[in-house]
This record gives structure tokens, C-alpha cells and sequence, in this order.
């Protein structure tokens, strides 16, 4: 099995609680409404939310992903910080044992935020992951961010 991590740091100017509540706390309720089509639900199959969790995302039909889940290793909302296990997705899974990601949210300058994300890809076997897999996953990942970002940013009194 091979292992690799990437870390990648955005800086925001939403503070950290707010993108925390919205990204990580609410995003059952919040993705599916600002990417109606991405994503046709998020929901708890197991839990509720906290540490063993098991939440599956269900896309849209011709997103050529029909669903992956993922398990919550850790919340903690004091500190803004938020890991969680990728265990399903077709296509996904076939190249990797598991993908742990790894957030956290700290205060910025301005009263906005840094977000410091990682990555840990435990493939299969000797399998190594390309540089386009890597690009085209967290690609995917900003995308979901800057949609709540957005959305943060024009209702400032969302998620306060």
C-alpha cells in the first residue's frame, strides 16, 4: 500500500465559525441547495454527525459518480476542525483502500479565515496516484467551497 498527502491552505474573508457551520455542520441541508445539480441529497446513514458517523453524498444523474460515503473520524467545533474518512464511491475505491481528509478553519487576517486542508491517499498495492487525480479531486472539493463562500459572503446574516 502506498501513501500519499497533500496539504493545501485558501485563505477566505468569511470568519471561521461561519464557514465551519455551513461546510461542516449544515452541509446536509446547504449543499444540495446552492449545487442542485451536483448534488441530489447528503444525508446521515448512520449518527447523527458526530465521531463514527457514516453520511453518504448522492449526486445528480450524469455526474458519472452515483454516490460516495464517508465516515466522521473527528468534529471539533471549538477548534473549527473536522476529519472524515472516504469508505464508498464507485470508481473511487477500486485504485484506493481509504482517503482521509483532514479540515480545519483558523482566524485570518481581517477577521476572515485560513483553511488548511489535507489529504492522505492510501491506494492499493503498489498503485500510484497521477497528478490529474489528485488536481481533478480537489478541484471538485474548491468548487463545493467557493459555492458556500459565495453564498456566505451574500448573506452575511446566514449562519451567524
Amino acid at each position: 500500500m502506498g501513501v500519499f498527502a497533500f496539504s493545501d491552505e485558501f485563505t477566505s474573508p468569511v470568519p471561521p465559525a461561519r464557514l465551519f457551520k455551513a461546510l461542516i455542520l449544515d452541509s446536509g441541508n446547504l449543499l444540495p441547495k446552492l449545487l442542485p445539480q451536483l448534488i441530489k441529497s447528503v444525508e446521515f446513514t448512520q449518527g447523527n454527525g458526530e465521531a463514527g458517523s457514516i453520511r453518504q453524498i448522492s449526486f445528480q444523474d450524469g455526474i458519472g459518480l452515483r454516490s460516495i460515503t464517508n465516515r466522521v473520524e473527528a468534529v471539533d467545533p471549538e477548534n473549527f476542525s473536522y476529519s472524515y474518512s472516504l469508505i464508498e464511491g464507485e470508481g473511487l475505491l477500486d485504485k484506493m483502500e481509504t482517503v482521509v481528509y483532514e479540515v480545519q478553519f483558523v482566524p485570518g487576517p481581517d477577521g476572515g479565515s485560513i483553511n488548511k486542508m489535507k489529504s492522505t491517499y492510501h491506494t492499493k498495492g503498489d498503485i500510484v496516484l497521477t497528478e490529474e487525480e489528485v488536481k481533478e479531486g480537489k478541484e471538485k472539493a474548491l468548487g463545493m467551497y467557493k459555492a458556500v463562500e459565495a453564498y456566505l459572503l451574500q448573506n452575511p446574516e446566514a449562519y451567524a
